[in-house]
Formats: structure tokens, sequence, C-alpha cells
């Protein structure tokens, strides 16, 4: 028996082995007390993943990511857009003033304007698709915004409002006489 001036938590009681009772049978390479080696003691642990490897979202093997709503990806459009809109703004101003200087028809112009517009948002698109595939893809990376995208947009639409401002002659010839006199 054990001792009495142990407290009765710390006390053990030695139980003769019985026969038949005890560990049950496990599988081959199994010792009691030993961790296997290469393998987790938890089976939904995942290690990292290799480069090149697509991740699901989930941190789950085999899972695959939740399907975000349509609101949650136009909203995720929509931030970084006023990049795009402020480069908008700006290719329509310098529009207006090429396209009013030619003092012709309007229409080449316009045609002009509509297909510079649709090669925006074929850019906006692009940059996209490369984001898609550089940083979700391949380092894992989650995109919130759209922020890249819009700004690369506005970069091309403010570069092709400066390309029409250069193709007026007032506006050239007024650009050359403050930078001559200042």
């Amino acid at each position: 028996m054990a001792d009495q001036t142990q407290p009765w938590a710390e006390r053990t009681v030695e139980v003769p082995p019985q026969a038949g009772v005890g560990v049950p049978p496990q599988r081959d390479g199994f010792r009691r007390g030993v961790a296997p080696v290469g393998q987790s003691a938890n089976p939904r642990t995942v290690p990292f993943p290799v480069v090149g490897q697509e991740p699901t979202g989930t941190g789950w093997p085999g899972e695959q990511a939740p399907r975000r709503p349509l609101s949650w990806r136009l909203a995720q459009l929509r931030r970084g857009g006023e990049w795009s809109a402020a480069g908008g703004l700006f290719a329509f101003v310098c529009w207006g003033i090429w396209a009013l200087s030619g003092q012709g028809d309007l229409s080449g112009p316009l045609l002009v304007l509509v297909l510079s517009l649709l090669v925006a948002v074929g850019l906006f698109a692009l940059s996209r698709l490369i984001g898609r595939m550089v940083l979700e893809r391949q380092l894992g990376r989650v995109r919130r915004t759209a922020r890249g995208a819009h700004l690369a947009t506005a970069v091309f639409l403010v570069g092709l409002g400066v390309a029409w401002l250069q193709q007026t002659e007032w506006v050239v010839s007024a650009w050359n006489w403050i930078s001559t006199n200042t």
C-alpha cells in the first residue's frame, strides 16, 4: 500500500499485468512512446507548400477555397478605382482639347477616344490576369484590391493624354514659350 503521508493525488497503485488485457495490437513499425519519424502527430497538419504548388486557401489538403460572391469581387475591383478615374479624366480633358483644336468633324477623334478607352480596359484586364498568375498562383498571396491594375491603367491614360496634347499646335507653342521665358 502507498505511503499515507503523501497527498491522495500523488499515490500510485501497482496493478499486476493481466493476460489478454493491455496495449491493443498495433500496426507494424509501431513502438510505444516513440513518435514516427517524418510524420506529424496531427494528421491534419500540412507541410509548407512547394513553390509552384497552387494553394487552396483553406489550409487543408484537397479542400477548395470558398467561392466568393459577385458583390465581393466587384468591391475588390472598385478599390483603387480613383487612379483610373483620375487618369481617365485627364485623358478626356486632353482629348477634348485635341479634338476641338482640329476644327473639323468630331467623328474621327470620337472613334480614337473609344478605341483608346477599349485599349485601357484591355490593359486593366491584362494587369489583373498577370497579377492573378504571379501573385496568387506563384506567390500564394491573396489580393484584396485592384490598385496595381488601376495604377497601370492610369499611367497609360495620362501618357495618352500627354500624347494628344503634343499633337495640339497651340499647346506645344505655349509650352515652348513658358519653358524659354522661365
